[in-house]
C-alpha cells in the first residue's frame, strides 16, 4: 500500500517478531546480556523474563537466538498450555530425539536425559525456552523443575528460560512454589518505553525499514506515547495506520491530527469532548461557597468570651421596638445547579450565586 509511496523496503510497524527491527532501549541491551549470562554461566536452572503485553519479550528471544554459541542446542515452545506430556513431546519435537511418540512421562523424561547426556559428552549444551509462560500449569510447571533434576556430577544438563507476563512472577514467589522459586538464577523485567524511547523506536524501525526516520514530526511522536504508554506493540499498531491515513491523505510528514484519526481506529480511543470550561466553572463557584459558608457564623452560635464581657451592657441599650434580625434561607440544591449551568460566565455566576444567599458578591477586579 503506502511502501512504494514512502520509499521503503518493507512494513516497518509489522507485528511480528523480527529480530531485525529490535530497538536495544538500555533496558533491552540489559535483559540480552542477563540473558546471555544465564546460558554461558552453565549454572542451569531457571532464566526469567517478564514484561507487559507486547514490550518485546518474544522479539528480544529471537534476538537471543541469533547470538547463541554454536555449541548450544535450544528447544522453542511457543504454546505452553499443555500436559505435561504434551509439553514432553514438543520438547522431543524440537530437539530433534526419538522417544517423542510416546505417551508415558517417564519414557519422555528417560529419552530427555539420554539426549541431554549424549549433547553432553559432544561438548554441547541444551536450552530450553518457553514463551507465555504465565499459562503453564502447576503441573508442568512441577515437571520442568524436576527436568532440572537432570545432570551431571560436574553441572546442570538443561537450561530453561521462562518468558511471560507479570503475573508469571507473581505466580512464582508464592510459598507453595518455593521450591522452584529457588532455583531461578536470573530474573529481569521488561518495562515499557519511555518518551525519548518511543520517539527513537519510531525512528529506529523506520531506517531499518529503508525509509526517513524523520517521517513522524515531534507532536505525533508525543502523542503516540501517550495513547501507547510506551509498549511497542500499540507504537506498531498505531504507526502503521497512521502512514495509511497520511498515505490516503497525499501527505509526506505524519502529523498529530493523523495520529489521533488512528488512534481512534486501532485502538477505540477518541479525543475527549468533556466540557473542561464548565468544569473549572462548577469548581470555582463551589470553592466560593464554601470559602461563604465557612465564613458564615451559625444562627445559634454561643458568643465567645469577650462577646459575654459586654453582653449585659448592650442589652440594656438596645432599643426594644428594634425589629429582629431576620436569618436567610439557603438555597436549594436545584436552584445552586440551575444557576450553575446557566452560565459559562464565572464572574456572572458569582453574582447571581451570592444573590441566592442574600450576599453581595464583592467584584475585586
Amino acid at each position: 500500500m503506502y511502501i512504494d509511496y514512502f520509499a521503503l523496503k518493507e512494513l516497518p510497524f509489522s507485528i511480528a517478531p523480527n529480530p531485525q527491527y529490535l530497538y536495544m532501549s538500555g533496558q533491552h541491551q540489559e535483559a540480552l546480556a542477563h540473558l546471555l549470562f544465564g546460558i554461558q554461566s552453565e549454572v542451569g536452572g531457571f532464566i526469567l523474563l517478564t514484561g507487559e503485553v507486547g514490550t518485546g519479550k518474544t522479539t528480544l528471544c529471537r534476538c537471543l537466538l541469533e547470538q547463541i554459541p554454536t555449541d548450544v542446542e535450544t528447544a522453542f515452545v511457543l504454546n505452553p498450555k499443555v500436559s505435561a506430556i504434551e509439553l514432553l513431546q514438543t520438547i522431543s519435537d524440537e530437539f530433534g530425539f526419538a522417544g517423542g511418540g510416546s505417551q508415558s512421562l517417564k519414557s519422555l523424561t528417560d529419552a530427555l536425559n539420554l539426549y541431554l547426556l549424549k549433547e553432553h559428552r559432544a561438548g554441547k549444551r541444551a536450552v530450553l525456552i518457553i514463551d507465555e509462560a504465565q499459562n503453564l500449569s502447576r503441573e508442568v510447571l512441577e515437571q520442568l523443575r524436576l527436568l532440572t533434576n537432570l545432570e551431571t556430577n560436574e553441572r546442570k544438563l538443561l537450561q530453561i528460560i521462562l518468558l511471560g507476563q507479570p503475573e508469571l512472577g507473581e505466580t512464582l514467589n508464592k510459598r507453595s512454589l518455593r521450591q522452584f522459586s529457588q532455583r531461578i538464577t536470573a530474573r529481569y523485567h521488561l518495562e515499557a518505553l519511555k518518551s525519548n524511547e518511543t520517539r527513537d523506536y519510531i525512528a529506529h524501525r523506520l531506517k531499518v525499514a529503508g525509509g526517513d526516520s524523520n517521517l513522524f514530526d515531534t507532536k505525533a511522536s508525543h502523542r503516540i506515547h501517550q495513547l501507547t504508554g510506551g509498549v511497542p506493540r500499540l507504537i506498531n499498531l498505531i504507526c502503521d495506520r497512521s502512514m495509511l491515513g497520511t498515505y490516503a491523505e497525499d501527505k509526506k510528514i505524519v502529523s498529530l491530527a493523523t495520529v489521533n484519526k488512528a488512534a481512534v481506529e486501532v485502538m477505540g480511543t477518541k479525543r475527549s469532548s468533556f466540557n473542561w470550561g464548565l468544569l473549572t466553572l462548577t469548581a470555582s463557584v463551589t470553592i466560593a461557597l464554601f470559602i461563604l459558608l465557612w465564613k458564615k457564623p451559625p444562627l445559634d452560635e454561643a458568643p465567645d468570651a469577650q462577646n459575654d464581657v459586654f453582653a449585659d451592657a448592650e442589652q440594656q441599650n438596645v432599643s426594644s421596638n428594634q425589629p429582629a434580625s431576620t436569618s436567610i434561607a439557603p438555597p436549594n440544591e436545584d436552584d445552586l445547579n440551575l444557576t450553575i449551568q446557566g452560565h459559562n460566565d464565572i464572574r456572572a455566576a458569582w453574582y447571581d450565586l451570592f444573590a441566592l444567599w442574600g450576599t453581595a458578591f464583592a467584584d475585586q477586579k
